[in-house]
């Protein structure tokens, strides 16, 4: 499913640099758009598409379950709705969820009310290892079954329930079993209630704004989401904005490497994601917002950076929820600050696709930078900008594409020689990564 293992060789430090890219398209939103779009009536359009490893495994799960989906051009697909509860499964299909958390989840979602639903669900290594557990207690109480009890990763065999109900739910940091437990609502009978004590990405709620019979939101303190079961769905139509976790990593570099400017075009700026740009900013960092629009419920604009010093940074654990998977290109940025910077509230990240702090303090380690974890916070002792021609980076094969990217960008910046096994990875969110590098005028060699 994946694409050719390659690994990553880099030599040489960038250069300074003055540019205007695009980056990949939002990786959550297309994914949603295409779940969405299946369960909804008539015939759904999405432009802009990111066409990653991780949307691919989405539009292959999907086909199996019998969606029609058609590709008119790069991008740019018709999805045909089957409706609610509709989705067709044959016992003897095997559904692969590739790298991706957020598809395994999400569908799980759906196909826990689905009626008439038992197949074998999977993914690949790094995902295998991922616990399910919070998942799994979720659709449960929704009457699905999983085999064997008592398992809560990959590979596991789903049973849906044939008459859920609908259910009460707090939701904490994670969008992704928010999100399930809209989708598990909108097929289940009675009101799905979820009380957001944390504030978590929202483009679920976005994409079903249109459907009043369906979902309702009352924003308050604290927000309400009320999901009422068994009714239709009207169909969507997006275009899909560039990924704000993708742009942290060029808008990481930019600040970071001498004399540079960036403008990165049509990125979305939902405030559900922004918490790295606001944490960077708070401490200096020379960001701003433009042409800003609202698309689709959804901030749309341009990012432009220019290189400047910041103070170390000190993220409390509020800023964690909304910035989670920008916290490997932070640890680099506090790497390279001198000073010391304190990241707290971050237990969850040993549950990515990596244990993305255990990873992290050993590459920094590499460099000299010392780091210390305890009580669910890490301290990092920047050296300010290190000159590591004479040392080496050396990145394992993980499967996690953050880290490829993050470990990319510290070596490009320090000139430490830096190889990075398993890079395909990163085709799971940022298939252009590499192009727009060679666009900054980055030298590195592809080795297979």
């Amino acid at each position: 499913m994946s694409s050719k293992s390659f690994n990553i060789v880099i030599k040489r430090k960038i250069s300074p640099f003055v540019k205007t890219i695009k980056v990949d398209s939002d990786k959550s939103i297309s994914i949603r758009s295409f779940l969405i779009a299946a369960i909804s009536q008539n015939i759904s359009s999405v432009e802009n598409v990111l066409e990653s490893e991780d949307v691919k495994s989405t539009i292959t799960c999907l086909k199996k379950l019998g969606v029609k989906i058609k590709r008119l051009k790069k991008g740019n697909f018709l999805i045909y709705g089957k409706g609610l509860g509709s989705l067709n499964v044959n016992k003897k299909i095997k559904l692969n969820f590739g790298n991706s958390g957020t598809l395994a989840r999400l569908l799980i979602g759906l196909l826990s009310t689905t009626p008439d639903v038992e197949l074998r669900i999977t993914g690949d290594e790094s995902l295998n290892k991922r616990s399910m557990k919070k998942l799994i207690d979720l659709m449960t109480q929704f009457g699905a079954f999983f085999f064997p009890k008592g398992k809560f990763n990959f590979p596991l065999k789903i049973i849906s329930s044939n008459m859920p109900i609908g259910i009460d739910y707090n939701a904490g940091v994670s969008a992704q079993l928010k999100s399930a437990v809209i989708l598990a609502g909108l097929n289940s009978y009675g009101e799905t209630n979820i009380l957001e004590l944390k504030r978590s990405r929202d483009h679920t709620e976005n994409m079903l704004l249109k459907n009043s019979q369906s979902i309702q939101i009352k924003n308050g303190k604290k927000k309400l989401i009320r999901v009422f079961g068994k009714k239709n769905l009207n169909p969507i139509n997006l275009r899909v904005p560039g990924d704000p976790s993708s742009a942290a990593f060029f808008t990481a570099l930019t600040i970071l490497n001498t004399k540079s400017f960036l403008k990165i075009k049509n990125v979305g700026l939902n405030s559900t994601r922004l918490g790295f740009y606001k944490l960077l900013k708070k401490h200096g960092a020379n960001i701003k917002f433009i042409n800003v629009k609202r698309k689709n419920n959804e901030e749309v604009g341009d990012i432009c950076i220019k290189s400047c010093v910041i103070k170390p940074i000190k993220a409390s654990q509020e800023y964690y929820v909304n910035s989670t998977d920008e916290y490997p290109i932070l640890f680099v940025i506090a790497a390279l600050t001198k000073g010391k910077s304190i990241f707290k509230g971050i237990e969850d990240l040993a549950n990515k696709e990596s244990n993305r702090i255990k990873e992290m303090q050993k590459i920094l380690k590499q460099i000299g930078v010392k780091t210390v974890y305890s009580n669910n916070e890490i301290k990092i002792f920047g050296k300010g900008m290190i000159k590591a021609s004479s040392k080496k980076i050396n990145v394992p094969k993980l499967g996690d594409h953050r880290i490829c990217m993050s470990a990319f960008i510290l070596g490009i910046l320090t000139g430490a020689k830096t190889t990075i096994k398993n890079f395909e990875t990163v085709n799971t969110s940022s298939p252009s990564f590499l192009k727009i590098m060679k666009i900054l005028g980055v030298k590195s060699e592809k080795k297979i």
